[in-house]
């Protein structure tokens, strides 16, 4: 079957475009390592010893980043519904996050420990229907935003992915109920058309 314009423009741009050339000359991933070390650049989330929740996080970009950080004391548990190919110093979990028995086995990794840090860089399979991806994508925030509830200390922090758009702003009141310190990113790695931002939650309450 012949290729698309569209998808052909998309190809082109994704070959030519500058983080995925850098992320293959320097060992990630993926190019979104590069929107993670520029957050962590400027807020210093990671420190040596910390435990990371890595929620979608193949093919495994953002565990790549964080785990050199926190360290051989630190403990980086990494989950996504795809395989995700096996990384020094990250335990990993396949499974649905929407289902209940994997957010469980994820708790489990802990031990009875407290994390640190939650991240989030979950999307949704995209339909291609506008209004059906921004409710699943911000299902996804609402469920990554539990987890946080659940397992992070006091004191911890969440760094989420969002996609602006309906449910979004109720999302951001959610979030500040839990941090009441509450920052926006827009990463230079993040494409300008793209919608999403990142919201980072600081100073979880008890």
């Amino acid at each position: 079957m012949a290729r698309s314009k569209s998808s052909s423009a998309w190809l082109r741009e994704h070959v030519e475009d500058p983080y995925v050339q850098r992320a293959v000359r320097e060992g990630y991933r993926a190019r979104s390592a590069y929107k993670l070390l520029e957050i962590l650049e400027k807020d210093r989330l990671v420190r040596s010893g910390m435990r990371v929740l890595d929620l979608g996080a193949a093919p495994g970009s953002w565990s790549q980043v964080v785990a050199p950080l926190v360290g051989s004391q630190g403990q980086v548990l990494a989950t996504d519904i795809l395989e995700m190919q096996p990384l020094t110093g990250v335990g990993f979990l396949q499974g649905d996050f929407r289902e209940e028995s994997v957010v469980q086995s994820l708790v489990n990794m802990l031990s009875g420990h407290r994390a640190d840090l939650v991240l989030s860089d979950m999307s949704p399979n995209i339909s291609g229907t506008a209004a059906v991806d921004q409710a699943r994508s911000m299902h996804l925030c609402e469920l990554a935003l539990e987890l946080a509830v659940q397992v992070l200390r006091p004191g911890g922090a969440m760094l989420v992915k969002v996609f602006q758009g309906e449910g979004s702003d109720t999302f951001r009141k959610s979030m500040a109920a839990v941090f009441p310190l509450l920052k926006t990113r827009k990463p230079k790695a993040s494409r300008p058309r793209s919608s999403e931002i990142y919201l980072l939650g600081l100073d979880k309450r008890l």
